[in-house]
């Protein structure tokens, strides 16, 4: 079966965009042709959005996705006829502990992924990555698993041994989340950031227009960008604010807003 790529795609101006979407299009229209599901590589909390968007127009075919654990930020998506709905899937994805004696030396998440991709690794076969104090806790394609087990040798000059690790022995950071109940002039993108992040409107908008600040994981430069229930903002650094409810006008005219900020 052939599907319209025209109008599922001609929307899209990206063309990174455009190209995840159409190997996601090659996926749904294999699926379609043998009836047997197809996994997308992993993909962030905006791609996978497109990624559903586009999915959710296409009949007889269902999809889901995780990425290793509750709560993963970097998923897989798996493709499959709708009659197989409530069918458990193996999203192939392989847990790896990436240890080394790292007292003396601080590495960050992306001297690790950094080491990953020095390997040849593209980004789109590695999923979260968990630091911790004794090394990294990561989630890849489970094809890849392998290769790195056998050549990742070292991470920022630290000699490092890695091994497939079981679900239970992941280390998930404890996630802290503080509400924030609060009312807004206006769901203008700089006034609802301002109040989920403690700031003021105008250190809060210089952010904004210096694209660090993401709307839904993609940078916004537009500082009266229109925000919704649902959306998540986020500044590298500083953590993720959700727009967890918006409960509609007081009396004063304000828009009462809960905000979910992630530390």
């Amino acid at each position: 079966m052939r599907l319209e790529r025209a109008s599922l795609l001609g929307y899209l101006k990206n063309p990174e965009e455009k190209a995840v979407l159409a190997k996601v299009l090659d996926s749904a229209e294999t699926v379609l042709r043998n009836h047997r599901p197809l996994l997308t590589s992993f993909y962030d909390p905006y791609h996978t959005g497109l990624i559903a968007s586009i999915l959710e127009r296409i009949q007889d075919i269902d999809f889901a996705s995780y990425g290793g654990y509750d709560l993963s930020e970097r998923v897989r998506t798996v493709i499959f006829p709708d009659y197989l709905e409530g069918e458990v899937f193996d999203y192939e994805i392989t847990l790896l502990a990436v240890e080394g004696n790292f007292k003396m030396v601080k590495v960050n998440h992306r001297d690790f992924l950094g080491s990953l991709l020095g390997l040849g690794i593209k980004r789109e076969m590695v999923g979260d990555l968990i630091v911790s104090d004794k090394g990294c806790q990561v989630m890849v394609a489970r094809e890849i698993a392998p290769y790195l087990m056998a050549n990742l040798t070292k991470v920022h000059k630290v000699r490092v041994e890695v091994r497939e690790i079981c679900p239970e022995e992941l280390k998930l950071p404890e996630l802290k989340v503080k509400e924030i109940k609060t009312t807004v002039a206006s769901l203008r993108l700089d006034t609802v950031a301002a109040a989920g992040f403690g700031t003021s409107r105008s250190r809060i908008a210089r952010e904004i227009q210096a694209e660090r600040l993401n709307l839904n994981w993609h940078s916004c430069s537009d500082v009266a960008a229109s925000v919704k229930s649902g959306d998540m903002l986020s500044i590298r650094g500083r953590g993720r604010v959700e727009i967890a409810e918006v409960k509609g006008n007081t009396k004063s005219g304000r828009i009462s807003i809960v905000l979910k900020r992630y530390l």
